[in-house]
């Protein structure tokens, strides 16, 4: 009678549960490659918001400019942008109740404050809350333009690393059931002797399993394999 080893019930749901966390996420970082990094600059001064927006246009980015918070959060394309330029005080609403606001809603963008009545409490507020800079008006646009570099170049890494993990949690979800759980027992440590016993199979069986499992993920090593399996929590403790 075939012995076999049952998946745990919360190992099953925590793997759908990636997947389709990671096809949100790949829906929110997915950007052409050839398209150019996109900038918001929220002020509620029209004349800050065209002067900034110039600038930027003029080094090659694409620019949406915001009047208030609210109208920035209204406008369903915080997930675009590469990068944030965030004016400190705003009638309503300013910009460290934003910067709040896209912590609670789990939005990751770089933001950059700039203020004309900067301290060194606000800074320290605003690096506290995850901002890339602090600029004090008036500011030279090379110290603007290597801020928002360095942002749209966090944000672009942080996108791939996105693109990468949905990649994985998709050829994850391509495996058999058998195959997850040889992999599960494989990456804890069991040899495939003790595999094999346990689910009532022959030992070549199981090396089959285990490389088309290898194939399937596209991984070179069995230590890439233990650690894609520790990335998603897929291994099963002995």
């Amino acid at each position: 009678m075939e012995r076999r080893w049952v998946e745990p019930y919360c190992e099953t749901r925590r793997l759908h549960f990636l997947i389709a966390w990671a096809r949100v996420l790949y829906v929110q970082a997915k950007k052409h490659p050839h398209d150019p990094p996109v900038v918001a600059v929220v002020d509620d001064d029209a004349s800050v918001r065209a002067g900034l927006s110039n600038l930027l246009r003029s080094v090659g980015y694409e620019v949406r400019g915001y009047g208030s918070s609210q109208a920035f959060l209204a406008s369903d394309e915080t997930h675009l942008f590469n990068c944030l330029i965030l004016d400190v005080r705003m009638p309503v609403e300013g910009g460290f109740d934003l910067q709040h606001q896209l912590a609670n809603l789990r939005i990751q963008v770089p933001i950059i404050f700039i203020t004309g009545h900067a301290d060194v409490p606000m800074s320290v507020r605003a690096m506290k809350g995850g901002a890339i800079d602090f600029l004090s008006k008036p500011f030279r646009d090379q110290d603007l333009l290597e801020a928002v570099a360095a942002g749209v170049k966090t944000d672009l890494g942080r996108r791939e690393s996105v693109l990468d993990t949905t990649e994985k949690a998709r050829r994850l979800a391509g495996l058999t059931a058998r195959e997850r759980e040889v992999m599960m027992m494989a990456t804890a440590g069991k040899m495939n002797k003790q595999i094999a016993f346990e689910l009532g199979l022959s030992e070549i069986t199981v090396k089959i399993h285990r490389g088309k499992v290898m194939r399937k993920l596209q991984t070179r090593t069995f230590a890439d394999l233990v650690r894609l399996a520790e990335e998603f929590r897929l291994h099963k403790p002995m």
